[in-house]
């Protein structure tokens, strides 16, 4: 059994990331890996049957409002939710640059709708945010109170520069808010021992790496942590279609003590995202 929780469907807006199949064979290649046929072909049966063939009993596609560069409106993603029959599940993406917006998102598509979390670049707004910034504490503030996962994609390509990763954003957010949890996708890199180090001292972080964990620099940092203390809120995702999602979880199970895989692969996703799982 197997929780992704990075992947976005060819299907409707999120079709977006799929607009340049070589662009997207190149950026597996950064990291030795091959972008298989589903993503050069855009096709969601082959999605699917890599899914099968990979062992993904869940995924989690994310939305994204108020992006300076593509966005995937949160109907479409409820849509998608309906349109997979649920096993892809979904978060709702949320503009930073307009709170009262996101506060109503939150509401409808959430807190009285079927998505599992919530999802905010606030680095890539048009005018960008840190995501500690202090106009967006209402929203952590209603994410607190409903017990409402916050996906906060915080490393990679975070912002104009490195410093929309540094893992001191994550930390005041975590101590500010400390009933409310928070999953750092991209996992902080490049600053990976400083997010490490986070997580080390605040027990509402979760990680997830996902492409950064694939022959990369940093990745033996994040081994060490999820083989032993941080075992339970490290969390697999493909980060698909930027990245295979049959050849990354190959490499992932080879990574970690198999005492722990059930954790990393599924378990903690399913209490994160309060997922039911079907019986074992």
């Amino acid at each position: 059994m197997v929780i992704d929780v990075r992947l976005r469907p060819p299907f409707k807006g999120f079709k977006q990331q799929y607009a340049s199949p070589a662009g997207n064979k190149a950026f597996s290649a950064k990291f030795g890996l091959t972008s298989p046929e589903s993503v050069q072909q855009v096709s969601e049966e082959l999605m699917l049957k890599e899914m099968d063939e990979a062992g993904i009993t869940y995924a989690l596609a994310t939305g994204r409002n108020g992006h300076f560069r593509y966005n995937v409106s949160n109907d479409d993603v409820v849509e998608m939710t309906e349109h997979f029959g649920g096993r892809i599940l979904g978060a709702a993406g949320l503009d930073c640059s307009n709170i009262p917006s996101a506060m109503a998102d939150i509401e409808k598509h959430v807190i009285n709708g079927p998505l599992k979390a919530v999802s905010m670049e606030p680095g890539a707004c048009p005018m960008p945010l840190y995501a500690n910034d202090r106009r967006l504490y209402p929203i952590y503030e209603m994410c607190q109170a409903h017990k409402i996962p916050v996906i906060l994609m915080l490393g990679g390509r975070a912002g104009p520069d490195v410093s929309y990763s540094n893992p001191a954003i994550i930390s005041s957010i975590a101590a500010d808010f400390p009933k409310g949890k928070f999953m750092v996708s991209h996992g902080g890199w490049p600053w990976v021992q400083a997010v490490i180090g986070a997580c080390f001292w605040q027990d509402n972080i979760w990680l997830c790496p996902d492409m950064y964990l694939m022959n990369n620099s940093g990745a033996q940092d994040y081994i060490a942590a999820a083989n032993t203390w941080l075992q339970d809120r490290f969390l697999f995702g493909s980060a698909y279609p930027l990245m295979p999602i049959v050849e990354s979880l190959s490499i992932f199970k080879t990574l970690f003590k198999e005492e722990v895989l059930p954790k990393l692969l599924y378990k903690n996703a399913a209490e994160l995202f309060n997922i039911q799982l079907p019986q074992e």
